[in-house]
């Protein structure tokens, strides 16, 4: 982090003051993906609630909507619930630990939040994996 001052309180500069010296640092990425994963899960929802809807309408209806869903566009949106769920998922039992205060130093944060990327990466693969293989 920069150390340098404020020419008029001489106080240290906010990091988001200092433009390119600062480096987002894994930690906080991980944050920014976990809120992000939230909000993706809530839009999935709908994406969920569509489909039972779609069924429930009948096999027209149902028809229509699949359409959708085995389309690439359909297949992506899937593809990013199910890692955004698998994700939130992994990083929700990192923070489990954390609120029972295991893995809080510095070098433990970081393997674990490379643990919960792949974890979750490998996790994603495997259910599409085992969907495409039934």
């Amino acid at each position: 982090m920069n150390t340098s001052k404020s020419p008029a309180t001489n106080r240290p500069l906010s990091p988001f003051m200092i433009g390119p010296y600062y480096r987002p640092q894994l930690t906080s990425m991980l944050s920014i993906t976990h809120r992000a994963t939230g909000v993706g899960l809530s839009a999935g929802m709908l994406f969920l609630a569509c489909w039972l809807v779609a069924i429930a309408s009948g096999p027209e209806a149902y028809a229509k909507f699949a359409v959708h869903v085995t389309a690439w566009y359909g297949q992506l949106i899937l593809l990013g619930f199910s890692w955004s769920l698998l994700y939130h998922l992994c990083n929700g039992i990192r923070h489990l630990f954390w609120d029972i205060g295991k893995g809080l130093d510095i070098s433990t944060a970081y393997k674990s939040g490379y643990a919960v990327v792949v974890v979750s990466g490998l996790l994603t693969v495997a259910a599409w994996a085992l969907a495409y293989l039934r």
